[in-house]
């Protein structure tokens, strides 16, 4: 696929006219899904798909599109030739952008991570004897995801990654659930076998009587899946540019009013773990690892060149919606083992679901406790809660309430298909809490 696009981008970039700037980008996956449900499988097969994306400039107007790959060298390109011919219809009847970013990175990169996968065969073998005797569903998704982009200018990229996924819920006779994902690029089944004894213990737990807690303040551990999840919130009106900016970011009074976070927060934008790509789709690579905030303090927002641009800042090459890619946040010292000695009473929260802003300006969030949610007394599991809301800022618990984060980070992987596979992941420990607010 990678000479594929090389050929593809080289005769569609032969074929631009005066004035014209073409980004073109490749992306696909060569992946095994099986799906589970009572532990045993149900569906199994693999897919093998491709898009070439477009992103045609003429003067300051800009069109974008996609077409499906073939893996056939004439007919994707008499298919982009077509394409490239109805952009170009396209595109004079567009207004101006007048923040318009024209693709002029010539870099060259060639990245390609070789992880350690299972074949259909040997998957079902590995995945199977461990969840029986549990009512498992779930899916497993493995293989080779790659991605590309070129430009008018002469940049050139090719990314390829090998990695797995299993996600799953276990389910009790009462109907209550534990959801887990265990995902990697190099099969461990020792450890597998390890993540699975335990989800199925939480399980167990789960067939107890759930307690119903009053709302108020209470210690908690969040683990590292729910932590993940508030971590992706940072994605929305966050740590971008320009959402602060504008006066829309959470984090705008870490920028405007010298607000700080706990000595014992810092989040990374980190490329290290060779998951995802380092380069945007306009070609123009990151670097490595962007120090966001370190230790409490704000040190760095996510700038594309556009936000650049329009706010006349340097560009440290953010995605064009200045989301984050691969966030990684720093380990601490404590110990998987001490986690419910360190909790002694209080609330366990595995997941969490409905998250949203509910006072953006002062870093409030608002969500669900969901699955694996526990009450905890003298470092004990007593049972299950019901679901409850909670609702706190994160210059609270990411603040002075927190006391200690755990020694192991999990890889939580975006696990949605809709468009393929996605390369998006976030990395991080657990964390426990003085104080969180659940309120309903």
């Amino acid at each position: 696929m990678e000479q594929l696009f090389s050929r593809l981008s080289a005769a569609v970039m032969a074929e631009l006219q005066d004035g014209e700037h073409l980004g073109l980008s490749c992306g696909g996956e060569n992946s095994l899904f099986i799906r589970f449900n009572q532990a045993r499988v149900r569906q199994s097969g693999t897919v093998e798909e491709a898009s070439l994306g477009f992103n045609l400039i003429l003067g300051r107007r800009r069109v974008t599109s996609s077409i499906n790959l073939t893996g056939e060298f004439a007919s994707d390109l008499a298919a982009a030739r077509e394409e490239l011919s109805r952009l170009r219809a396209e595109v004079v009847q567009l207004p101006d952008d007048p923040y318009l970013v024209i693709p002029q990175s010539r870099e060259v990169s060639m990245e390609s991570h070789q992880g350690l996968l299972l074949g259909a065969a040997a998957s079902v073998e590995a995945l199977l004897p461990p969840m029986q005797g549990a009512d498992l569903a779930g899916i497993w998704a493995s293989g080779r995801m790659y991605k590309g982009s070129a430009n008018s200018a002469g940049g050139r990229h090719w990314f390829a990654t090998d990695s797995y996924s299993l996600d799953f819920s276990l389910i009790t006779p009462q109907e209550k659930m534990l959801k887990a994902t265990f995902a990697g690029s190099k099969w461990d089944q020792s450890e597998y076998e390890a993540f699975m004894q335990d989800a199925m213990h939480k399980t167990e737990l789960m067939k107890k009587p759930a307690l119903r807690i009053e709302p108020g303040a209470y210690r908690t551990f969040i683990a590292s899946a729910g932590l993940a999840d508030i971590l992706r919130m940072f994605s929305w009106h966050g740590l971008s540019e320009a959402a602060i900016q504008q006066g829309e970011s959470a984090f705008g009074k870490m920028r405007n009013q010298g607000a700080m976070l706990s000595p014992l927060f810092s989040l990374a934008e980190d490329f290290s773990n060779g998951m995802v790509p380092r380069f945007n789709d306009n070609g123009e690579m990151a670097p490595e690892r962007i120090e966001l905030i370190a230790r409490g303090r704000l040190e760095n927002t996510l700038v594309s060149s556009r936000s650049a641009k329009d706010y006349d800042v340097a560009s440290n090459f953010a995605a064009e919606g200045e989301d984050l890619r691969s966030p990684s946040m720093a380990t601490g010292e404590l110990q998987e083992e001490e986690i419910l000695a360190a909790l002694g009473t209080g609330v366990y929260l595995s997941n969490l679901h409905y998250l949203n802003w509910s006072d953006m300006i002062g870093g409030g969030i608002t969500g669900m406790t969901r699955y694996a949610c526990f009450w905890v007394e003298d470092g004990e599991i007593k049972g299950p809660i019901d679901n409850m809301r909670f609702d706190d800022s994160i210059y609270r618990f990411l603040g002075d309430n927190l006391e200690a984060v755990t020694a192991t980070a999990r890889v939580n992987p975006e696990v949605g298909t809709y468009d393929g596979r996605e390369f998006s992941a976030v990395t991080c420990p657990g964390i426990l809490l003085s104080s969180f607010a659940l309120t309903l």
